[in-house]
């Protein structure tokens, strides 16, 4: 299959703002699922955990509905700075489009540089509703792709020995939601077994001297309500390790979402990253705000 190529013509921050206007100008305003039941927006955008993608459908929106989210997040390490902020949308319980883009801060290992990522999601419900299927043993299931595009491959990435500047990461994922769970709490849980040759998600190239082949890598997620507004929980992330100049391990965290209202979640975490180029051991703290539609 040939990779899809996509151009961005005008900013990404130009589309995030027009998301809200947009759902706020149509008919059936979203609001029908429950508080919390599209999760909340992951690093490159899709619905899901702050690291994995889930198979819920981002937004509010039910099945006669069309609704979306918006997001800013930050992940803050000794060594760098992720930004990520981007907006989904969510058309009738079922498609999800979602676009983001990442500004990675390269720290002390290139002083005054920096690394921009766009990033355009496309996931499709395939069968089960997490919510309502509580008579079911059989999750809500759904296929996506994470189209990516590395604006800077031609400095850092390039140099470290990534191959190519764009690709196309592919999941499956799997979702089951106990509305009477663990103690009588909202459970969560979640399994994706995503395609990919992504460095570091993409931030640095796709491929490498060791690995040019996309392979299949293992993401979970497992999350607890606490009460109405508060769910805690943790993430798994496997990477490809492509590069020999340097190695790339998993991605984990743990994290505490808050909803003060129905619209707004705010998420907290503790990531660890691993090592990143030449910084071993980056871990620290991640922060997330969200408004669903």
């Amino acid at each position: 299959m040939k990779p899809i190529k996509i151009m961005f013509s005008r900013p990404l921050h130009t589309a995030i703002r027009l998301v809200p206007l947009l759902l706020l100008s149509m008919p059936a305003l979203a609001g029908g699922r429950l508080p919390g039941s599209g999760g909340v927006s992951q690093l490159e955008g899709s619905a899901g955990g702050g690291l994995v993608p889930w198979a819920l459908i981002g937004g509010s929106g039910s099945a006669d509905e069309t609704g979306g989210s918006v997001f800013m997040t930050r992940v803050q390490t000794p060594g760098f700075t992720l930004d990520s902020q981007g907006a989904a949308l969510g058309i009738h319980n079922r498609v999800e489009v979602s676009v983001a883009r990442q500004h990675f801060d390269l720290g002390s290992t290139v002083p005054g540089q920096s690394i921009e990522q766009d990033i355009v999601g496309l996931k499709v419900r395939l069968s089960g509703d997490a919510i309502s299927d509580q008579d079911r043993w059989l999750p809500q299931l759904a296929i996506g792709a994470q189209h990516k595009r590395n604006r800077d491959f031609a400095g850092v990435p390039q140099a470290l020995g990534g191959v190519r500047g764009s690709d196309t990461d592919y999941y499956l994922a799997a979702t089951k939601i106990w509305l009477n769970g663990v103690g009588g709490h909202i459970t969560v849980l979640n399994a994706t077994a995503r395609r990919s040759r992504a460095n570091q998600m993409g931030l640095l190239g796709f491929g490498g001297d060791r690995n040019d082949k996309p392979r299949w890598l293992a993401e979970a997620s497992a999350a607890l309500f606490i009460n109405d507004r508060l769910l805690a929980g943790a993430e798994y992330r496997q990477k490809p390790d492509n590069l020999s100049a340097f190695r790339e391990q998993a991605f984990s965290d743990v994290f505490v979402s808050w909803l003060p209202d129905k619209r707004v979640t705010v998420t907290a975490a503790w990531a660890r990253l691993g090592n990143i180029a030449d910084k071993p051991d980056q871990q620290g703290p991640y922060l997330s705000l969200q408004g669903v539609f």
